[in-house]
């Protein structure tokens, strides 16, 4: 987005992207400066207006300038890079260790994609759909996968997974990784789940497996930020070609349906 006029500390035109998190500042979680745990976290569309209004007002405090070199599709992905990032630090892998990465949707990829820009790994990727696949197996630079005893380790010559990122947020799929971890393991959780899942606690106690969860980002947006012009090229593979509000319902349709051309579709309301 383009800032408009009277902003303190920007210039009109000014490129900025937006934090979406919109954090009560009141709770203990604010006051402790957990914003990503307000107890009464919004967010920017669900509280206020979002990307699809005209204009936008949100405080000076929420934006953050990136460079008007870089392509605005690149830019839009400061927000999940954000995510992705959080997971990786509260995972804290170890170097030259094999990381399992359950999901290759936004998130998950991104996961992939930074600790294979960050030096960790090998890193392997576990995703059903074939898109994401081919698309994670090129910009991710990872080693695609099936969550199964025989392909892991093939894929690792029989080292033992310690760290694995959960971003599926499907509760057999959890089930699997607490199966294919090492005792000891540390599963980073970052998918969202919808209603209950059914896990091994029995295994998590005596195998000592620690779960982390992951919720959106502390402070790391600014440092996405800062990524982004290094991992453009990676990136840009990753979005869609935009498209126009019309166009969105087919969007969703091929989403849902597993036919979506990227990780994210980016959408230019009136060909802006």
């Amino acid at each position: 987005m383009e800032v408009g006029t009277g902003v303190s500390g920007f210039a009109p035109g000014d490129r900025v992207v937006a934090d979406s998190r919109a954090p009560c500042g009141t709770c203990v979680q604010c006051r402790a400066s957990r914003t990503n745990l307000c107890l009464s976290l919004g967010y920017v569309g669900e509280v206020c207006d979002g990307g699809f209004a005209e204009q936008v007002v949100l405080p000076a405090s929420l934006l953050l300038p990136f460079d008007r070199t870089l392509a605005p599709e690149v830019a839009a992905l400061a927000e999940p890079l954000a995510v992705a990032l959080h997971a990786m630090k509260r995972l804290d892998p170890k170097s030259r260790e094999p990381i399992l990465v359950a999901g290759g949707g936004p998130i998950g990829g991104l996961v992939a994609l930074l600790l294979d820009h960050f030096g960790f790994g090998p890193v392997l990727l576990a995703e059903k759909q074939p898109r994401r696949r081919a698309l994670l197996a090129n910009a991710a630079r990872v080693r695609l996968a099936e969550l199964t005893r025989e392909s892991i380790d093939h894929l690792t010559e029989g080292r033992p997974i310690r760290f694995a990122v959960e971003a599926t947020g499907v509760g057999p799929v959890l089930d699997s990784l607490l199966d294919l971890v090492q005792g000891g393991a540390r599963i980073a959780m970052v998918g969202i789940f919808h209603g209950a899942a059914t896990i091994n606690a029995t295994a998590i106690v005596e195998r000592e497996i620690e779960l982390k969860g992951c919720s959106v980002f502390a402070d790391e947006q600014k440092e996405a930020v800062a990524l982004l012009p290094a991992l453009a090229p990676r990136l840009a593979s990753l979005v869609s070609a935009p498209i126009a509000l019309a166009d969105v319902p087919g969007a969703y349709l091929d989403l849902i349906e597993g036919r979506a051309p990227a990780l994210k579709t980016i959408v230019r309301p009136n060909g802006l």
